[in-house]
């Protein structure tokens, strides 16, 4: 997906406690289901080949994790941005409070 993506929405994260990837992942699918309508549902973006896999790299130190996604997307520019918006409402990922930042 990566070569024929058009747009990368790229994202760093930050968690006040350890989290995973799977975490992460779970969080994004979770908490943006519904929000942008059935047109810019996610699972069904994902089957469609329009946006690609959810890359996730994540640390932790000291009790708290950070890291950075990328998320390929053959969408058009303002469908992109919406959709990378939408991951900025993000509160939670797991059991902690977290930041996430496009």
């Amino acid at each position: 997906m990566d070569d024929t993506a058009k747009y990368l929405i790229h994202a760093s994260i930050s968690a006040d406690g350890v989290v995973e990837r799977s975490d992460v992942v779970g969080a994004i699918f979770g908490q943006t289901e519904g929000l942008l309508g059935d047109d810019l549902d996610l699972r069904d973006l994902q089957q469609s080949s329009k946006v690609g896999r959810i890359d996730v790299q994540i640390d932790s130190e000291n009790g708290h994790s950070f890291g950075q996604m990328t998320i390929a997307s053959s969408l058009d520019k303002v469908e992109t941005a919406i959709l990378a918006a939408s991951l900025e409402t993000l509160t939670r990922v797991g059991p902690c409070q977290a930041v996430i930042e496009v």
